[in-house]
């Protein structure tokens, strides 16, 4: 009985030994072997390893992906006309080379990423001071960005590699300071309302020429029609009269009586009227008596008034 707990004993023993000398490696990470505190060796390829028990070897591991480091500090920072604006920015990185960069950097992603974003913050600062608004905004931002990314190789590339290799600096923000954006976001406002008011003015004034023109068209059309109206009017009382004269000379005493029966067409229009003459001696009625001498204009004169 003894004899079988202790071979169970040792097969516990020596599979807890061969469990600790096997590690795997992820194909999404570098594994780091160390000896007694020192890099014994760097394995990228993934798998199942080998190593000596703890104390003798340890393991541990860093990402070989692609990186991503956002912009955390708010600070302004000034232009070449002292403009103060705060940047928002990204950079896209990861590690080449993990022997070189635990011993220049740090043991795991997080101490990169805290060098890394002050080298940016720095290097964004410097250009930024060269560059103005506009410039920032749009003429020279690629250029920037590029300086930028150069500015950074240059010193993870430097005495001390950092074994990491910076693929893309970007910035995915640009803007005035708060105080600055209102007093800007103020004045386009009031430029907006200069533009607008410009523009009712000139549309107002411009109404009213074209209101001034289409009346002055008017009265000039109506001119013209009533003088047209007069002229064709006269032009046919003329007409009327010589007609009238012509056949009215062909029978002066049918003339007389036709203009007769006007006249008393005239003076009988409404019921209700009353004349005061003499029939007998008035030269109104002389048609009624059978008389046919006389013109019109007689009658027209004797034509009493009526009341």
């Amino acid at each position: 009985m003894n004899r079988i707990g202790l071979w169970i004993s040792t097969a516990l023993v020596a599979l807890v030994l061969l469990t600790s000398t096997l590690f795997v490696v992820d194909q999404r990470q570098f594994g780091v072997v160390y000896a007694l505190g020192q890099i014994k060796e760097v394995i990228t390829e993934p798998g199942l390893h080998f190593k000596l028990p703890p104390p003798f070897q340890n393991v541990s591991y860093i990402d070989k992906r692609l990186l991503t480091l956002d912009s955390s500090d708010t600070e302004p920072m000034l232009t070449a006309e002292k403009q103060r604006v705060v940047i928002d920015w990204f950079v896209r990185w990861r590690i080449s080379d993990p022997s070189q960069y635990i011993r220049n950097v740090g043991l795991d992603e997080a101490a990169g990423a805290n060098q890394l974003n002050r080298v940016v913050r720095n290097a964004f600062q410097e250009e930024i001071n060269r560059r103005t608004v506009r410039e920032l905004l749009s003429t020279s931002r690629e250029q920037l960005m590029a300086d930028v990314k150069r500015e950074v190789q240059e010193v993870v590339k430097g005495t001390k590699p950092w074994g990491v290799d910076v693929v893309d600096v970007r910035i995915t923000r640009a803007d005035y300071v708060e105080a600055i954006t209102e007093s800007v976001y103020r004045r386009m406002e009031a430029e907006r309302k200069r533009v607008a008011n410009e523009l009712r003015s000139t549309g107002a004034a411009e109404g009213e020429k074209i209101r001034a023109d289409a009346d002055r068209q008017r009265e000039v059309a109506i001119a013209n029609a009533y003088r047209d109206a007069q002229k064709i009017k006269g032009e046919g009382d003329a007409e009327a009269a010589r007609i009238y004269n012509e056949a009215f000379g062909r029978d002066p005493q049918f003339a007389q009586f036709y203009r007769s029966l006007d006249a008393y067409k005239a003076s009988f229009g409404r019921k209700g009227d009353v004349m005061v003459l003499d029939p007998s001696s008035s030269e109104f009625f002389r048609n009624f008596r059978g008389a046919g001498a006389g013109t019109a204009a007689t009658a027209a004169t004797a034509a009493p008034a009526r009341k």
